[in-house]
């Protein structure tokens, strides 16, 4: 079954910690893991704000989704809706790799046809001409709520960047706007102000090390 992540990025500090103490979050324990990210030498994946990860041996695309264009919104609710970023996320690897086919068919050697069943077999990764374009470590802090389906994630990355990420997984058809409006709940509880996205780690990440790639995904409105 497909999910939807529907996230919002904020900006911790010191008191984040305390402000979560005082709410009532479980602290779900802390995890360390590398990411892998991989495009074409073009960046025609990430050019179509599609992010090839792999992390811990398993491999996720994550695709945008159509925002839903039958929910009412309020000036007040589109705002809210602004601030938070909605994925979905392919974590089967023949899927991940037939989506990939239909969208570097230009790139993909004709007669290699047959994808990879097997986790450590990535000869696929050569043949599409992908590489690894980015790689960090983060250490993570996650926290659940009462509220039903909401985490909360401390991520520190290893170049030296931090953030927070609200986070609600939702059934693929299911109900979008509810998990907006969990997310808004928690960012009122945690004190979040502001309506400016936070960026994150991926977007630091190039903005430091890969000016060129930031700028070309700047340019196709993809961040």
């Amino acid at each position: 079954m497909m999910s939807v992540e529907v996230e919002r990025k904020f900006v911790c500090n010191a008191d984040t910690l305390k402000t979560l103490e005082k709410i009532g979050a479980v602290c779900l324990g802390q995890r360390q893991f590398c990411d892998q990210y991989f495009d074409t030498p073009k960046f025609e994946l990430t050019l179509r704000d599609l992010w090839l990860r792999k992390r811990k041996e398993c491999w996720e695309l994550k695709c945008p989704t159509a925002v839903n264009g039958t929910i009412e919104t309020s000036g007040e609710q589109s705002k809210a809706a602004a601030l938070c970023s909605r994925y979905k996320e392919i974590t089967n690897l023949p899927e991940i790799q037939l989506r990939l086919k239909e969208v570097l068919k230009d790139v993909c050697n004709d007669r290699e046809t047959e994808t990879s069943r097997s986790q450590e077999d990535e000869s696929w990764l050569s043949k599409m001409n992908l590489v690894c374009f980015a790689e960090f470590t983060t250490v993570r802090r996650s926290f659940t709520l009462e509220e039903e389906g909401v985490q909360i994630d401390l991520d520190q990355a290893d170049f030296g960047y931090s953030v927070g990420e609200i986070e609600v997984l939702v059934p693929e058809g299911g109900d979008v706007q509810s998990a907006l409006e969990k997310i808004e709940r928690t960012a009122g509880m945690l004190g979040l102000t502001g309506d400016q996205r936070v960026e994150g780690k991926m977007n630091v990440y190039l903005k430091r090390n890969y000016p060129e790639h930031y700028a070309k995904l700047l340019s196709e409105h993809v961040l």
